[in-house]
């Protein structure tokens, strides 16, 4: 089978087509005939070192495709079957064995492509909105990046569950995309700065929440827009780590309450996962959900793909295509 494969870290040209065996699915575990792929920012933070991995490895943590194997003692799936998963490394390749209870159907009516892009992204809107602040009516959120992949998924769930939201973007043609999705304000930060921007849409009141995938370039001012006693949720390094916070710096700025989530930790358990992917996909399903495929790249443009997400010249989801 063909996979890219990342022998050291580094930037997109480490990310290399090889030809490799097909793998076999051992006791409890499925092999995948992948469709489609899912690029995200954990696959760059893999390639970069930011997460160390044992070297050499095949990024990639969400796919959609078939099931073409089934190891010992699985007997809740059958070849032919369409499945999805996420948070399992390997996916940069055109089979993959993932543990069967990892994999989530396929409702009808939607497709590999958009189960591929729903996947890690919705959950991770799903679990920021519903778990780590749960959203309520009237409530006012700000969210970074409001045109990328979880962006324009959070923008439309927060605003499905009541919520007024601020959306920051970059260009006036990813404005419009948060404003599509739901978003009530949306402010470019690369003309305005955005805490001033916040302060004057909620007349010096603050956020409730600011959800911020961006890291460093934005935390600061992230944690200045918030009510005191709102909640600050780090859960991405695009611009790079966040540096080391004193605890007392939250309370000088209002009691603040931070957190650094991570979909791992809320995916525990077979029944958790159902019932986010559950939710996600069958959104999907039901047009109450739109995911934006922002490209589509064949397995060996990976590193075009890597180069694309990192210069944000892209808005929506990016997918590889293995076939």
């Amino acid at each position: 089978m063909q996979a890219i494969q990342i022998a050291r870290t580094g930037g997109p040209e480490q990310l290399r087509l090889l030809d490799l065996p097909t793998p076999s699915p051992g006791p409890g575990e499925v092999l995948l005939k992948l469709d489609a792929i899912g690029v995200n920012f954990i696959d760059v933070y893999f390639r970069t070192g930011l997460y160390p991995a044992e070297l050499p490895l095949t990024p990639g943590m969400e796919g959609a495709g078939t099931v073409e194997g089934l190891g010992p003692g699985v007997a809740s799936l059958r070849i032919g079957d369409r499945v999805a998963y996420a948070m399992v490394l390997g996916a940069y390749a055109q089979y993959a064995v993932v543990p069967s209870d990892r994999l989530v159907p396929i409702p009808d009516g939607v497709d590999a492509t958009s189960a591929a892009a729903a996947m890690l992204q919705g959950m991770t809107a799903h679990y920021l909105t519903r778990s780590t602040f749960p959203i309520a009516t009237g409530q006012t959120a700000l969210v970074h990046a409001a045109a990328g992949g979880v962006g324009l998924l959070l923008v439309q769930m927060a605003t499905q569950l009541g919520a007024r939201v601020i959306g920051t973007t970059s260009t006036p043609q990813k404005a419009a995309l948060a404003t599509e999705a739901g978003a009530a304000h949306v402010i470019n930060y690369a003309t305005d700065d955005f805490e001033t921007e916040v302060g004057r849409i909620t007349e010096g009141r603050g956020v409730d929440v600011v959800y911020d995938s961006v890291g460093a370039a934005t935390f600061d001012k992230s944690l200045a827009s918030l009510r005191p006693r709102g909640m600050m949720v780090s859960f991405g390094n695009a611009s790079g780590p966040v540096p080391p916070v004193s605890p007392l710096t939250l309370s000088q700025r209002g009691s603040l309450f931070l957190t650094r989530p991570s979909l791992a930790h809320y995916m525990v358990g077979r029944d958790e996962l159902l019932w986010r992917a559950g939710d996600v996909l069958g959104s999907v399903a039901s047009g109450s959900l739109h995911v934006r495929i922002g490209g589509t790249y064949a397995l060996g443009e990976a590193p075009s793909a890597h180069r694309d997400l990192e210069g944000r010249a892209s808005s929506g989801k990016l997918i590889l295509l293995p076939s």
